[in-house]
């Protein structure tokens, strides 16, 4: 049995190296909302309030500008997909996400496959537009549906009502064969028999991907500074389990903690994500992870649209639009790694911890008995894998792996 060896006494004396770099993904963030949702923590700013408005020519045209200053950083590396976030980014008009995606064609290697997605709210759904969406380019649509129940819709701020989350769907399928539907449970007040309505719901809706998250507050929200009523730990807990067994008798398979897929559609982009690999992120306020051979650094864009706008639309556009950038340290790579593979039901295989983050197996052979040892993974010469106990206790799971930073 090898001996566990520290992270930092490894890399002391050089940097990691990576023998490859990873598969690259595009996201573009538009900031721009209906209605900013008290649960939301996401870069958004409502449309009219404190002088916010869609600057739609003038914030494409950023777009593109960010996108060819940041070219030399990905040069010749063929981008897998691309996702357009918020934000809500239907609120686009067709014409700019054609604009945009054009752009993005003549300026990147763009795959022939490549997954394209766009965010969409039902309440700016309009039959022409999504239909256009579709010839731009659109080859998925993610929609934010979050319950299907007009009690919890309110509570949640949303735009919609369950009238309009169906006619939303109804007009996904008939343009897209790639559509999820996002869901979020353990809502205010929520009971067992609400949240097991929702999910049949979304199966039953036929659409073949659906997220289902865990209402959390988060910091900077007004349901943090103002915490609604919400179920407790155990009750959470049960509609956890109760959705995975509705989906899993749906034919849905749960690849990630939240994901549920049927065969063959598993979202590409987030999985690149999940599998630490590269990403550019462009538009106000994205965050990028981009690997080198001796490095894998960080970005964050200004977060502010106008301040975002007035880097790239200054005159000769010389601005820089890049808020933040720092290096992933060496004994910061294998949790972050971590953090995101040990999301996955069927977790990763034991040579991708080297190939993306530098570092071999052995750093971590502590803190893998010790997971093995307390039921949170299975592990082999081949695949490490979270058990259901870990996938249930994940923040458990991660905690044993913080101790190689230490």
């Amino acid at each position: 049995m090898a001996t566990a060896i520290s992270v930092s006494s490894i890399f002391s004396t050089h940097s990691p190296k990576l023998s490859a770099l990873p598969t690259l993904s595009l996201y573009i963030h538009i900031p721009w909302c209906v209605k900013k949702c008290p649960y939301c923590d996401f870069n958004s700013h409502e449309i009219g309030k404190k002088g916010s408005s869609l600057l739609e020519d003038e914030y494409v045209s950023a777009l593109i500008r960010d996108l060819e200053m940041a070219l030399p950083q990905i040069w010749g590396r063929p981008v897998t997909s691309v996702f357009l976030g918020g934000g809500t980014p239907s609120l686009l008009s067709a014409q700019a996400v054609d604009k945009l995606l054009t752009h993005v064609r003549m300026l990147l290697p763009l795959e022939l496959s490549a997954e394209i997605t766009l965010e969409a709210n039902p309440g700016t759904f309009e039959a022409q537009k999504f239909a256009d969406f579709r010839a731009a380019g659109i080859n998925r649509l993610s929609i934010g549906i979050q319950s299907f129940n007009p009690r919890h819709l309110q509570a949640l701020g949303r735009i919609h009502g369950d009238k309009e989350a169906h006619h939303a769907i109804e007009i996904a399928l008939k343009n897209f064969d790639n559509v999820n539907l996002d869901l979020m449970y353990a809502l205010p007040d929520q009971t067992l028999e609400e949240a097991s309505h929702d999910i049949a719901l979304a199966c039953a809706s036929g659409v073949p991907h659906i997220s289902a998250y865990h209402l959390t507050l988060e910091p900077n929200t007004l349901f943090y500074r103002f915490p609604p009523s919400l179920p407790d730990d155990d009750l959470a807990a049960e509609m956890q389990l109760m959705i995975e067994q509705t989906v899993s008798s749906w034919g849905y398979a749960n690849y990630e903690i939240s994901a549920f897929a049927k065969p063959n559609y598993q979202s590409c982009h987030n999985l690149n994500y999940w599998q630490f690999g590269d990403y550019l992120g462009i538009g106000a306020g994205a965050h990028s992870k981009i690997s080198f051979q001796h490095k894998i650094i960080r970005q964050m864009r200004y977060k502010q649209p106008k301040q975002y706008l007035a880097k790239l639309l200054t005159k000769d556009s010389v601005g820089d639009p890049i808020q933040s950038e720092h290096e992933i340290q060496a004994e910061d790579r294998v949790f972050e790694f971590m953090m995101n593979a040990l999301r996955l039901t069927s977790g990763f295989q034991v040579d991708s911890l080297q190939a993306r983050t530098g570092m071999p197996i052995t750093t971590i052979q502590q803190q893998l008995e010790e997971a093995e040892q307390r039921n949170l993974i299975s592990w082999d010469h081949y695949r490490i894998m979270p058990t259901l106990t870990g996938r249930r206790f994940l923040n458990d799971l991660l905690q044993i792996f913080l101790k190689c930073k230490e």
